[in-house]
């Protein structure tokens, strides 16, 4: 490959990674073509963009970023394929929904929300987190739930209120 070819795959990658907020790197070799698709077809459904790339390119598009990837670095190992993604658990749980009837695609890394999770063990814990805008839902869940009392008292108050001067109001 010339030195022009590969400025421009490291060009393209380093466009589709800044437009997406969160990215894994995983392992996919060894599934065959049908399994490949499938996972493909998961990816687009989800909303995730899967790329197969070399470590040397991504390590070089990763370089010419803002954020800092470093402590991606070290699992560039073997063969590598990119998920990116703009909601941080969406591909942890695809990935691990896939594996269900699949060996791989194995997480070897991944960057969400400014933080980096290393290895296989991680998984569990990136299906886990909450993405920004369900932590919003339970903030302001969380903020309703006291209005919610207040009023549901003082309607209830008023319907006591009534029924007193009402009581009142037969006796006179």
């Amino acid at each position: 490959m010339k030195k022009e070819e590969k400025q421009v795959i490291i060009d393209n990658l380093t466009e589709q990674v800044k437009s997406h907020k969160h990215l894994y790197v995983s392992d996919i070799s060894g599934l065959d073509a049908v399994a490949t698709q499938d996972l493909r077809r998961a990816c687009f459904k989800a909303g995730v963009k899967l790329i197969q790339v070399k470590n040397t390119l991504l390590k070089v598009a990763l370089d010419g970023l803002e954020a800092n990837y470093e402590e991606l670095y070290g699992s560039l190992t073997g063969s590598s394929a990119v998920l990116l993604s703009d909601t941080g658990n969406v591909p942890a749980k695809l990935i691990k929904e896939f594996r269900k009837a699949h060996e791989k695609p194995v997480l070897k890394a991944a960057y969400v929300e400014e933080s980096v999770y290393v290895g296989e063990g991680q998984l569990e814990s990136l299906v886990q987190l909450k993405s920004k805008d369900e932590l919003l839902g339970d903030i302001i869940l969380l903020l309703q739930s006291p209005i919610q009392k207040l009023i549901s008292s003082l309607e209830s108050g008023k319907n006591t209120v009534t029924g007193v001067l009402k009581t009142l109001e037969d006796r006179a």
